[in-house]
């Protein structure tokens, strides 16, 4: 059963992604934290043109077996519920045109660190998406100019373990190989 649209509290044990699915298709990004229901203010234009430079860089040298994209729902469970600033999943899994993924379709989630969404950005989402065995996360900060921080999942201990910390040039192998100027991604007027 879901939570009434227009009751102001959240339904006994917490929002659940059936809750999600009731909701209005109207624009607001809508994620769940434990059941726990997060509106994430809407990003600037600044972080929508790193998301969507990216995207664009990323998928021109995509290898034919994945898939990049933005903004896409990753279901982590029934009570957890992320939206990724930009993701690379497996082709299989956006062949099926879906409006949610499940984490092993997901290779790599990146957040981009907004004000309104730091410590989720830098802390828990991060956890999560590790704890779910997501192989790849990348951070971008925009304080003081880009930084890309890479990460690889150590699948034992279930945490990420930072691969490189990039200021000039994304210079990586992982998910493939990945040699981007950060120029590329920076907007005009960060």
């Amino acid at each position: 059963m879901t939570a009434a649209l227009d009751d102001p509290y959240p339904p006994t044990g917490g929002w659940t992604t059936d809750d999600l699915d009731a909701m209005p298709d109207d624009g607001h990004r809508r994620e769940l934290l434990d059941g726990v229901l997060i509106m994430p203010p809407s990003p600037t234009a600044a972080h929508q043109t790193i998301a969507w430079r990216l995207a664009a860089a990323l998928d021109e040298d995509c290898p034919d077996e994945y898939d990049v994209t933005q903004a896409v729902e990753v279901r982590i469970s029934q009570r957890r519920s992320f939206i990724p600033d930009v993701l690379v999943t497996t082709a299989a899994a956006a062949a099926r045109r879906t409006a949610r993924y499940e984490p092993h379709e997901v290779v790599l989630a990146v957040e981009i660190i907004s004000d309104g969404s730091q410590s989720m950005d830098r802390i828990l989402k991060p956890a999560l998406y590790a704890k779910a065995g997501i192989p790849y996360h990348w951070r971008i900060e925009t304080d003081g100019g880009l930084v890309v921080h890479t990460h690889r999942l150590d699948p034992v201990e279930e945490v990420y373990v930072e691969t490189g910390r990039w200021t000039t040039f994304v210079d990586t192998g992982e998910p493939w190989p990945v040699n981007l100027p950060i120029s590329r991604l920076t907007p005009r007027h960060l």
